[in-house]
């Protein structure tokens, strides 16, 4: 009998919650469109890092010299049943500075070859600013002194590399 006053109250609680998140999710992805639809924004060289998780999401532009010596090769990944990595390089940008880019998805067999290590002189990227990710649980340390990189920690990245500790996924 206690069982079947609590079940409506219980019931009801939670098609509330479900409401509730989804109002939150369609405000997050009103957000996300909104910042998305913006003119791209010129990454000012001292980057305020405290500031950064309210322009993510927000197109940004970097220009600049690859600094291969420091590639990061993130994972592994899969990418439609691809073994590989993400390709995270800092960017030296003309005043000196250096910004965090992930490439995106590499193939094993390219980052085997280094296929990433042209010189392409100075390029113009078009990406969103991020931040990092929170670690899993079960998601290994990662190890730079030995090139393991298994989760973007932006601000060790920045260390390795000498940048700022702000990403930029490229589109």
């Amino acid at each position: 009998m206690v069982l079947l006053g609590i079940m409506p109250i219980f019931t009801f609680a939670l098609g509330t919650w479900q409401v509730e998140r989804l109002k939150w999710k369609v405000n997050l992805i009103d957000e996300l469109q909104e910042k998305l639809s913006q003119e791209p924004l010129v990454l000012p060289r001292r980057i305020n890092t405290v500031a950064v998780a309210d322009f993510a999401y927000r197109k940004v532009l970097v220009r600049g010299m690859w600094d291969h010596a420091h590639a990061i090769l993130l994972g592994p990944r899969v990418h439609n049943g691809e073994n590989g990595y993400h390709l995270v390089e800092p960017l030296v940008r003309t005043d000196g500075t250096t910004v965090i880019v992930n490439r995106g998805f590499i193939s094993k067999a390219q980052a085997e070859k280094k296929a990433y290590l042209r010189d392409d002189g100075e390029v113009k990227v078009l990406g969103m600013l991020r931040t990092g990710h929170k670690r899993n649980y079960f998601t290994p340390d990662n190890h730079p002194e030995e090139g393991k990189w298994y989760w973007a920690d932006i601000d060790a990245m920045a260390r390795y590399s000498g940048g700022e500790a702000a990403g930029v996924q490229k589109r």
